[in-house]
């Protein structure tokens, strides 16, 4: 019985241990106006965004622009994170803009109404633009 249990449980961890293709990298660059740019590459879901969370979090008086040019897949945990950044720079009144929309997600977007809501630019330099005005 035990031995059952223990095999049951190795089988429930591997299937809920984030893969190697869920790795996130996040790069941390400024904008010639100054804004934050938070550069993603790898998918954007709920076994990461903690990071992603984190990481737009360092600098509160900075406006941000997340570029999601490297991002192939976005999950709903990961769409909340973005919308949650989104919020944070509407309540301290700085500037948030997203580059670098695929298809993918830009469906995503319109799915879930999102698309009105968040801005987003071809370019980082667009985007720059935008929010230092």
């Amino acid at each position: 019985m035990f031995t059952r249990a223990v095999s049951f449980l190795d089988t429930v961890l591997v299937a809920v241990t984030p893969s190697r293709s869920e790795d996130l990298k996040i790069e941390l660059l400024d904008s010639p106006q100054g804004a934050r740019v938070i550069k993603l590459t790898g998918p954007l879901v709920l076994s990461n965004l903690f990071e992603f969370q984190d990481a737009s979090r360092r600098e509160a008086d900075k406006s941000v622009i997340v570029d999601i040019s490297g991002v192939p897949y976005m999950d709903s945990a990961g769409l909340g994170a973005v919308i949650s950044i989104f919020a944070s720079c509407q309540r301290t009144n700085r500037g948030f803009a997203i580059t670098g929309v695929s298809p993918r997600i830009k469906t995503l977007f319109q799915v879930t109404h999102c698309d009105g809501l968040l801005p987003c630019f071809e370019t980082i330099a667009a985007a720059d633009t935008a929010i230092s005005q």
